[in-house]
């Protein structure tokens, strides 16, 4: 059994910073790319950042320059820094991993945490 737990979510003024984290846990071989992405009322999930194992990263347009994703191998975490955020950030933010567990490779998810920027 996997599990991705995620913390660190809230409420901020624009312009303001938080930082999330996810930890993995469970019967884990290996873990391939972590990721968080990000729903808004109304709207789709959106990729917001990937890395690899390999220290790879992706991000979405809206989000370069102010966020950083990095992740520590060692403890199966995956964060995700949050700078100058804006109202338009806020959405439940999911965090993703591709991985290896009971010799079967999947995708699974967290439960979500709340982000929500004021103005």
């Amino acid at each position: 059994q996997v599990q991705l737990v995620e913390s660190g979510g809230g409420l901020v003024q624009a312009g303001g910073s938080l930082r999330l984290s996810c930890a993995a846990s469970g019967s884990i071989f290996s873990i391939y790319a972590m990721g968080w992405y990000r729903q808004a009322p109304g709207k789709q999930r959106e990729l917001v950042a990937r890395i690899t194992s390999g220290g790879n990263t992706n991000y979405a347009d809206s989000v370069k320059g102010r966020f950083t994703i990095s992740r520590d191998n060692a403890k199966n975490t995956v964060y995700l820094q949050m700078n100058s955020l804006k109202p338009e950030d806020t959405a439940v933010y999911y965090c993703n991993a591709n991985l290896v567990s009971g010799y079967r490779r999947g995708v699974y998810w967290g439960q979500g945490t709340q982000v929500t920027v004021s103005s």
